[in-house]
């Protein structure tokens, strides 16, 4: 049974007895925080989650070029120079790399978006018309993840915005 709430009130969970919420009833003067302070709050952040996305996918990204390139932390190396897939591996430690530190961030997703739809439909359409049966689900995501970044920008936490501010804290 849930507790009354009082005109202008919110109930909020307190402490726990044997495990269980114990339910506060707070008045008009107990600060609580209304969904548009929620949104705000969440709005300032998300130039640093957009940035934290942004290392999480560009690391993995590089990560299946370091597979192609080095065998590590699985799988063979592809042979030097064989293509496409040791220039696959190149491509993508490299994009994956400069996506990651921020740094050309949109002309870097940008190409990795194009080599991900070439990779698509050239390996795995092929196969079949859906990602989930021709196995190319990972290539449409990192596609779209790219354009995401393309257009969104890369949000906090990069090297070219350091760049730029200690540049022009210089002149």
């Amino acid at each position: 049974m849930s507790p009354a709430v009082p005109a202008g009130g919110a109930v909020t969970m307190g402490a726990t007895a044997g495990g269980r919420p114990i339910p506060r009833i707070l008045g008009k003067d107990t600060c609580t925080m209304s969904i548009s302070t929620l949104d705000t709050r969440i709005d300032n952040q998300s130039a640093v989650a957009l940035g934290a996305f942004r290392i999480l996918v560009a690391l993995l990204f590089a990560m299946h070029g370091v597979a192609k390139l080095f065998g590590w932390p699985q799988g063979q190396p592809v042979p030097l120079g064989m293509w496409p897939a040791w220039w696959a591996g190149v491509l993508e430690v490299v994009l994956g790399s400069l996506i990651a530190l921020g740094l050309f961030t949109r002309a870097a997703a940008f190409v990795a978006s194009g080599m991900m739809a070439v990779a698509y439909f050239w390996m795995h359409f092929p196969d079949g018309f859906w990602p989930l049966v021709n196995g190319g689900e990972a290539a449409v995501l990192y596609c779209f993840v790219f354009l995401l970044l393309v257009a969104t920008g890369p949000g906090a936490l990069t090297v070219q915005r350091r760049r730029r501010t200690s540049v022009s804290i210089e002149n």
